[in-house]
């Protein structure tokens, strides 16, 4: 004689649970199955039946039924497995990022993965695994400078309250130089690499053809950028280049020229030059605080597109590289949407077991 399923029952909230479950295209199989089960058997229908209708057998219906009725849904779940012991667990990662806070095996300078692993006899993969979970990168390293200025707040106010709420009347300028661009003669072009990608090719070798010192000052309202190229960056060379820039901006009896400059030595003791243009006030960055003038973006964005990787045969081609790129740039120029971005951690005094938390 067949025998029925032992009758169980449930609320309404849980019956509609399971029916979810049986009808899911997302969930576990087992659990669909599982439920079906559990359905079959709350709707009193004999073990044999379900078994039939569901292609499993008789004790596992049983065992499920059992499970349902002790434990409800929570039940229909795999239980916990013993399993294999953790090899490398939160006593081994302790382990891993305290090793990390000491200093490497002479005559090392620094740690990584493989040296890791052989200082604590553990495995490289797993080293390297842990790493990358954990977002350490050895390899890399990251350059910041913090000003020491005691008068950094205020000079740095003075600055950006230039850049973002200058005076009526006011013509705001960012001025610096960048001395010392040499004029390279060597080979360059394109190579196919053996993964198949094509990059630029630059021979290693060169020829040095002098350098050259360019002078910069952007005005920081519109983006314009005026430029002059110098075979030196002294005092009067900066002072001519003055004199040409304010010779360029329109003139107006009301105006008024802020310059932003860092502490270079040709940018101080001006002060005949500043008394005989009483119209002119220079701002200095704090020190250790070069960031802060507008102009070092430019300079970057000249460094990419013109410099790194060209030739140039003599400096007087290196001057008029210069000079078309200023003249091709202001053609477009916008005013920069400039902001610092924030470094944590700068006065290097946290562990990376600290860090990981």
């Amino acid at each position: 004689m067949a025998r029925k399923a032992k009758r169980i029952e449930c609320d309404g909230k849980t019956r509609q649970t399971l029916e979810t479950m049986a009808k899911s295209h997302s969930e576990e199989a087992r659990l669909v199955r599982r439920s079906r089960i559990v359905l079959g058997c709350l709707d009193g229908k004999q073990i044999k039946d379900i078994a039939s209708e569901l292609g499993e057998q008789a004790d596992v219906i049983i065992k499920w039924r059992g499970r349902f009725e002790a434990e409800g849904v929570a039940g229909l779940r795999d239980a916990p497995r013993p399993g294999k012991p953790v090899t490398y667990g939160a006593a081994w990662r302790a382990s891993v990022l305290q090793k990390l806070s000491e200093a490497p095996p002479h005559p090392y300078a620094r740690w990584d993965g493989p040296l890791l692993a052989s200082a604590l006899n553990t495995s490289g993969d797993a080293v390297q695994r842990l790493l990358k979970k954990e977002g350490v990168q050895l390899a890399r390293m990251r350059t910041w400078c913090v000003s020491t200025d005691p008068e950094f707040t205020a000079k740095a106010a003075d600055i950006v309250g230039l850049y973002l709420n200058p005076p009526e009347n006011a013509v705001v300028l960012s001025v610096d130089e960048k001395p010392g661009i040499q004029a390279l003669s060597r080979t360059t072009g394109y190579v196919k690499t053996r993964s198949g990608k094509m990059v630029k090719a630059v021979k290693s070798t060169y020829r040095r053809n002098g350098t050259q010192t360019l002078f910069a000052a952007l005005e920081v309202a519109t983006g314009l950028l005026h430029g002059r190229t110098a075979k030196r960056k002294r005092r009067v060379d900066f002072l001519s280049f003055m004199d040409d820039v304010l010779s360029e901006l329109p003139s107006s009896e009301t105006a008024h020229y802020h310059v932003i400059l860092d502490n270079y030595c040709i940018h101080k003791r001006c002060d005949e030059w500043l008394a005989a243009h009483p119209n002119v006030t220079f701002h200095y960055t704090p020190t250790s605080a070069s960031w802060l003038n507008q102009v070092e973006i430019w300079f970057n964005l000249l460094s990419r597109k013109v410099l790194r990787g060209a030739s140039f045969d003599d400096t007087d081609a290196l001057a008029r590289a210069i000079e078309a790129y200023i003249k091709a740039y202001n053609e477009s120029a916008e005013p920069f949407v400039w902001k610092k971005r924030e470094v944590y951690g700068s006065q290097i005094t946290n562990t990376l077991a600290s860090l990981c938390g």
